[in-house]
């Protein structure tokens, strides 16, 4: 151990609540521009409370969201994975995929850096596009407000049900 190997990183031990905040920093760091409403998302999802009118992360989750950040500063996500991927349940993969899909869906499209940096999450937790693939139409729709604005939007035809007698 060198005299500066205290700083490089968090010592300590990662746990399926830290690999979905640093999962979460990830995302909203991964197109270099963090949006207000990924922001808000990660607040929402971590647990953000109000005060005096200005949202933040409740005390209790301060310190995840700060062991967060650092990990992301000293982790390559490729080396988060090595070591995350191992001690999350199926349960947990899923969770953090969609809390990551949504998130970055929340500023209206999903950048290319953050598409990539999914799909590398798909692969590395063993789940495949057509497993997700529920999951993602369903995100995609909760952030298409258009289909309230165009009454052509292919969501809004009614589906015709042929009965067989």
């Amino acid at each position: 151990m060198g005299l500066f190997d205290m700083f490089k990183g968090d010592s300590q031990e990662m746990t399926p609540h830290l690999a979905f905040a640093i999962s979460l920093v990830y995302m909203i760091s991964s197109d270099g521009n963090i949006a207000n409403e990924e922001v808000g998302q990660l607040l929402a999802v971590l647990g953000g409370e109000e005060k005096d009118g200005v949202i933040g992360v409740g005390a209790n989750n301060r310190q995840l969201l700060d062991r967060a950040v650092k990990y992301t500063r000293n982790h390559s996500p490729t080396q988060f994975l090595e070591e995350a991927a191992p001690i999350l349940t199926d349960a947990q993969k899923i969770c953090i995929l969609t809390n990551m899909l949504d998130s970055s869906l929340a500023d209206g499209q999903a950048a290319g850096s953050e598409q990539a940096l999914f799909n590398q999450f798909l692969t590395a937790f063993g789940i495949s596009e057509t497993r997700f693939k529920p999951y993602f139409e369903v995100l995609v729709l909760k952030s298409d407000h258009s289909v309230f604005t165009n009454a052509n939007h292919p969501k809004n035809q009614v589906e015709k049900v042929q009965l067989i007698l």
